[in-house]
């Protein structure tokens, strides 16, 4: 046992009374009352135990010690007189002998309160996260995000994959985000890659035979933070599977996730297989977002053609009118008003609104709306006390502000939103291609290594110009749990003929190709099989499950919005000699 301990600080009950013990842990409080009594608690991993020192020399000894010190403590277990039936060892409490510090703190004040470190400034916290740590609320999460990584690999081993960890420094390569970029010494110029992502690598273990694969797999993105997505790295559950098809890699997580979520979360209940499936383009008309809550039983409808003509001007010629109809609203004009700004803080554009109160509208933009009162309300099945959110603008913006306001009020309102429960959908059918914003010219709308729907086939149909390119789908997929994206997906091109095809349509040739992906283009020369994966979040899947807005609550040590690790003091400045060694100079900036 450590330091000889005979119990933890969480262990110990009635049926220990009368008991000589020892426990070891952090003083977490002194109490003093007059100079013979004195009631201090011990903390440790698995719980907190009550000391009370009953003489001078005891007292004294426990007030020369800091708090947040490590102790000993030798002492007989009795029953406590006045019981705290909040604490596991609320019955008993320990009248020491001995008290020794095991390693002191020598700091009378500490940079925050342990037991309250939530409601420390953030940068306070992420300086001192081994202090912040230690509150048993923070500490839980960690613990969480342990037994579900545990429970991941449990299912996944069971459902026949094999853990295989793939490299940490490869090439670079271009998948949508910044590389970290790591000197090689003995290749001056030259650069190692963190990987985004196993994504090459994977597939190549499918080229190699291997039928399953997974990893709980670190991956590197120079990227911004968010509240859904930590800086520098982050952790997903990485597979991939030969010979499959999108149906397989969905019955997978269908049957791996659920029992996951009902075990570990907030809410005990969770979608059972199979989950909804609704296409990219349903998504984005039906629910304002790729990434929609299904707890929300508002939906987005076009009222386009219904508002035409009227004076208001963001209802003019050429936008596209977006509208949602929430019944039993009973938010003020203020709260209204409100929750409008910050629609369009995340948006970038601005709802409006209306009431009905007596078959016709009234409040918000009802005067421009009240000659065409009758056709909206039946169309919107709209009645007495419904508020109905207008968002207005170009197409995309439009679906965006209708996306955002249809969340918030969803949350707003009561009886519109079942928070208490894990939803889960597939988006699927995303587009191939779409056209760029810098550009104006054809680009990969997102993974370039996803088989496009249809094959060769519809790529030549493109070339040819019997049909759009933009109306090509991909076979690709998203996972999405009450509105956070767990992960993308895809069925792989994993035919040579049909990936250079695929490249041709953004004006890359076959030798851009072999260029940008020569491992892979070159082993899918020697005969690939057909393959399909998926790679949901950890640190996502974790924070859903703690009932957590943050990201940075389920992991251990995260740098905070700037992607830096103020505990550590990293990125920081090294010496000249390493920079000679890796053939690099520093420039100033101007």
């Amino acid at each position: 046992m450590t330091q000889n301990r005979t119990h933890t600080c969480g262990e110990l009950r009635l049926e220990n009374v009368g008991q000589q013990v020892k426990i070891v842990g952090w003083m977490e409080n002194l109490r003093v009352v007059g100079s013979n009594l004195g009631f201090v608690v011990v903390r440790d991993f698995y719980g907190t135990t009550q000391v009370v020192a009953e003489t001078e020399e005891m007292v004294a000894a426990f007030k020369a010690i800091n708090k947040e010190s490590t102790v000993s403590v030798e002492g007989v277990v009795r029953e406590r007189a006045s019981k705290n039936p909040k604490q596991p060892t609320g019955d008993i409490e320990i009248v020491p002998e001995k008290v020794e510090v095991l390693g002191r703190c020598r700091y009378n004040e500490l940079p925050f309160e342990i037991n309250r470190s939530r409601d420390a400034d953030e940068t306070q916290r992420l300086k001192y996260r081994y202090l912040d740590l230690r509150n048993p609320a923070v500490k839980k999460n960690i613990i969480l995000r342990c037994n579900v990584v545990s429970a991941l690999r449990q299912a996944m081993t069971e459902h026949g994959f094999l853990e295989i960890t793939t490299p940490i420094l490869t090439a670079s390569s271009p998948e949508g985000a910044r590389d970290y970029l790591v000197p090689a010494r003995k290749h001056p110029g030259k650069f190692y890659a963190l990987p985004q992502a196993p994504q090459q690598f994977k597939q190549l273990l499918m080229t190699s035979g291997f039928d399953r694969y997974f990893q709980i797999a670190p991956c590197f993105r120079d990227e911004d933070a968010r509240g859904d997505r930590s800086p520098g790295e982050f952790y997903q559950l990485d597979m991939e599977m030969a010979f499959a098809s999108q149906e397989d890699v969905f019955a997978v997580l269908e049957d791996v996730l659920p029992p996951i979520f009902a075990k570990y979360g907030t809410y005990d209940i969770a979608s059972s297989a199979p989950f909804k499936r609704i296409p990219y383009k349903e998504a984005m008309e039906t629910y304002g977002s790729d990434k929609p809550d299904l707890r929300i039983d508002l939906t987005v409808q076009d009222v386009t053609e219904l508002t035409r003509g009227t004076e208001f001007p963001p209802f003019a010629e050429g936008n596209t009118v977006k509208a949602i109809a929430v019944s039993g609203c009973e938010l003020t004009r203020k709260q209204i008003d409100k929750l409008c700004a910050d629609v369009e803080v995340q948006s970038g554009a601005k709802p409006y609104w209306t009431k009905v109160e007596n078959g016709a509208f009234v409040g918000g933009v009802a005067k421009f709306l009240n000659d065409r009162a009758a056709t909206l309300i039946e169309k919107l099945a709209l009645a007495d006390g419904y508020l109905v959110g207008f968002a207005a603008g170009k197409h995309d913006q439009a679906v965006k502000t209708a996306g955002v306001l249809r969340k918030m009020l969803g949350a707003a309102v009561p009886g519109h939103m079942d928070k208490e429960r894990y939803e889960f959908c597939w988006i699927v059918d995303f587009p191939m291609y779409e056209i760029g914003e810098e550009s104006g010219e054809l680009e990969f709308c997102h993974n370039p290594f996803s088989m496009p729907s249809g094959g060769l086939e519809v790529l030549l149909k493109a070339e040819r110009g019997e049909i759009d390119p933009l109306t090509i789908t991909a076979d690709q997929y998203d996972l999405v749990c009450n509105g956070v994206e767990l992960s993308s997906g895809a069925v792989r091109n994993h035919d040579p003929e049909i990936m250079v095809k695929a490249f041709e349509m953004v004006r890359l040739g076959e030798e851009d190709v072999k260029a940008k992906f020569p491992a892979m283009y070159n082993a899918f020369c020697y005969g690939a099989p057909p393959h399909a994966g998926i790679a949901p979040g950890v640190d996502r899947m974790v924070m859903l499950l703690a009932g957590e807005d943050s990201i940075r609550e389920v992991i251990p040590f995260p740098m905070n919005k700037n992607a830096q690790d103020i505990m550590m003091g990293a990125p920081s400045e090294v010496t000249q000699k390493q920079l000679d060694e890796l053939h690099i100079r520093v420039t100033a900036e101007e």
